[in-house]
């Protein structure tokens, strides 16, 4: 057995179960490592789709899933998505290969610095010296990534150490981390703070937005507290028969008017809510002055076990939990606008869809209007890099066979990482790409007035604008083996929509915005 095999081996005995892969020169050896190994391997065009890949496993699976990186530039173009995947607490473990030891002294071409492009972004971060060290060095590394919060391991392998003999490693199995217990003192002193009836609000992240920790935040809202989360979260479980979550707004003014009644945020698995950007004259913080901000459960802690004592130090309520009810949206007509886009996917989001959403303009306020749909779940962008929507749906389509994934994009950002359609068609994936297609970058518009820059000038929109030329965006999707079709009224796209779910594989909806 060589170091590669060693690597895969231990991968697979970790619980990895797949592989998102543009592997180089340096990594033949996994390649070889691969055939017949419990380990299944995707390859992705660009390093950005397989790293986005990962992220979007981890949210659906909530294991990590493995990336195979080609040297410093093959990790450099994975940064932007691996960056993304920190900030929503997504564990990945990226293999990054190296040059042979012996070679490195050479200073040849691919030679970089890799521990340096790795470490502001890696939790964990480590060289393998020797093919000895792989099983070991690999099985810390996906222990590393696994524990709570999520967190990115890199390993870095060296040629001689995929293709050198190594003996066999007798590891223990894949144990998961037990999650820390949030402490019983701070958990009595918001009780105290919810039983004094000040406006309050419970603001849920990462795992608090679903499963059982989100149905208890419903029994604790029957308590008199509202329930909030970030504009953007790693993933809620949303629509009817669910514990609604407000969603504090985007924009600063709104955000802060939304907050202003509120005496007491109280997070789980999140800070206090903060502008996603500095604006001239407006405050970063969006709580009211003399809010009080309470940790119920930090990042790291149960915050399902911080609910339960929650509800016990608050004593049984008469009141219902809060549930959403199902709310028929019937299917538009007319004019595309983001009130009958989201009125669109209402009516027609399939109960189990995954809702990927980078729609960024066209969709800031979608997600309100979908409340009552059938059960789903949304997924957002915690790291605001663009390009990770349409890797995202690759991974969490790959993780969750068998439900539809509708992956909202902007134009922009949508030529970020396009080659995501390609290993879409490949795989055989079930999602639904939908490109609102603006030909420009029409947030910044936005962000210029909100800036106070003004509105931008000719130079200005030269820079902004992509409709010189045109992106044929059904031309492309067809090129990569991706049926698409242009859609330009609002009963058009509900249809596409619809259409879309009664066939299996991928498809993309270039909605076409005046």
């Amino acid at each position: 057995m060589n170091g590669a095999q060693t690597l895969v081996a231990t991968l697979a005995g970790q619980g990895v179960e797949i592989c998102f892969a543009n592997p180089g020169t340096s990594e033949m050896h996994f390649l070889a490592a691969l055939d017949g190994a419990p380990l299944r391997a995707v390859p992705c065009l660009f390093e950005g789709v397989a790293t986005g890949a990962a992220d979007g496993w981890y949210r659906m699976r909530d294991h990590p899933a493995a990336t195979l990186l080609h040297l410093g530039p093959g990790l450099a173009n994975g940064l932007a998505n691996i960056h993304n995947a920190r900030r929503a607490s997504s564990a990945m473990v990226n293999i990054v290969g190296e040059h042979a030891l012996s070679h490195l002294k050479y200073d040849p071409p691919l030679a970089s610095d890799l521990e340096g492009l790795a470490r502001p972004l890696s939790h964990f971060l480590r060289r393998s010296a020797s093919a000895v060290d792989i099983a070991w060095d690999t099985a810390a590394a996906v222990r590393a990534a696994a524990a709570h919060p999520g967190r990115i391991a890199t390993l870095i392998l060296p040629g001689d150490t995929a293709w050198a003999e190594a003996p066999p490693a007798a590891l223990p199995a894949f144990a998961p981390t037990p999650l820390k217990t949030p402490d019983p003192a701070r958990i009595q002193a918001i009780a105290r703070v919810l039983r004094a009836g000040e406006p309050a609000m419970l603001i849920l992240a990462n795992k608090a937005t679903r499963g059982r920790a989100l149905a208890l935040a419903g029994r604790v809202a029957a308590a008199g507290c509202r329930l909030g989360s970030q504009f953007f979260t790693a993933r809620i479980e949303r629509g009817a028969g669910r514990t609604p979550l407000e969603r504090i707004p985007y924009a600063v003014d709104q955000a802060i008017a939304f907050l202003a009644p509120i005496r007491h945020l109280i997070t789980l698995e999140t800070t206090e809510p903060v502008a996603f950007f500095a604006y001239p004259g407006k405050p970063s913080q969006l709580k009211a002055p003399g809010t009080l901000v309470h940790t119920l459960a930090a990042p790291d802690e149960d915050s399902a076990q911080a609910l339960d004592m929650l509800l016990e130090a608050l004593g049984p309520s008469a009141s219902p939990p809060l549930v959403q009810p199902r709310l028929e949206t019937p299917p538009p007509t007319g004019a595309l606008t983001p009130l009958s886009i989201a009125q669109a996917l209402a009516a027609a989001i399939p109960e189990g869809c995954i809702v990927v959403d980078e729609s960024l303009t066209t969709g800031r306020e979608t997600m309100g209007h979908t409340m009552g749909a059938k059960p789903h779940d949304l997924i957002n962008n915690m790291g605001g890099s663009i390009g990770y929507a349409t890797p995202l749906a690759t991974g969490a389509a790959l993780a969750a066979p068998g439900r539809r994934v509708f992956c909202l994009v902007g134009d922009g950002s949508a030529m970020y990482t396009i080659q995501s359609l390609w290993t879409q068609a490949r795989e055989g994936l079930d999602i639904t790409t939908l490109i609102f297609a603006n030909n420009q970058y029409a947030i910044l518009k936005a962000e210029c007035a909100n800036m106070g820059a003004g509105s931008p000038g000719p130079q200005a929109m030269n820079l902004i604008d992509i409709a010189r030329p045109a992106i044929e965006w059904c031309a492309m999707a067809k090129s990569m083996g991706v049926p698409a079709h242009s859609v330009t009224t609002a009963e058009a796209l509900h249809q596409a929509l619809a259409n879309s779910c009664r066939e299996p594989g991928p498809c993309l909806i270039e909605v076409k915005l005046a």
